[in-house]
Formats: C-alpha cells, structure tokens, sequence
C-alpha cells in the first residue's frame, strides 16, 4: 500500500494575487508527482504499458545517476593542471 504523498499544504493569497498562488500551488503539485498520477489514471493503463513505463522510469534513473556522477567529476576543482607549463 503507498502512502499518500500530499497531505496537507497551505498557500497564502498576497495582496489577492490569486494567480502567484494557483502557480504555487501548481508548484508544489507537480512536484509531489500528484499531476503525472492524475494524468496517468485518468485512464486504465495496460499491464504491457505499466511495465514499460516502470522499466523506462528505472532505466532512466540510472541513467540521470551515472551522467550526474560523470558531470561532477569533470567539474570537480582539485584536478591537477593536464598541461603543466602552458597558458
């Protein structure tokens, strides 16, 4: 069974800027994964699709992991010069 994600969340309306709440709101939403969920039982998906879609999701976790890992160590700062002597 899986938790519910959004429980509780209060937005305060500024000076009755009820658009910079709603894109807020919309924020916080998007964020817990509440619209990707809506959207995704809004209609029956097949077995055949939920699997592809977990193994998709799976695959691209790793992939952003390993990539995320490759970019900080390119950009780490203590490397030693590779061209010592050339300016």
């Amino acid at each position: 069974m899986q938790h519910a994600k959004f429980i509780a969340r209060t937005v305060l309306v500024k000076d009755g800027n009820v658009d910079a709440a709603a894109k807020v709101v919309n924020k916080l939403l998007s964020a817990d994964g509440i619209f990707d969920t809506f959207r995704r039982t809004r209609f029956y998906e097949k077995p055949y699709q939920m699997r592809r879609r977990i193994n998709y999701q799976k695959c691209k976790a790793v992939y952003d992991e390993d990539m995320s890992r490759k970019i900080q160590f390119i950009l780490r700062k203590n490397r030693k010069d590779p061209f010592p002597g050339c300016y």
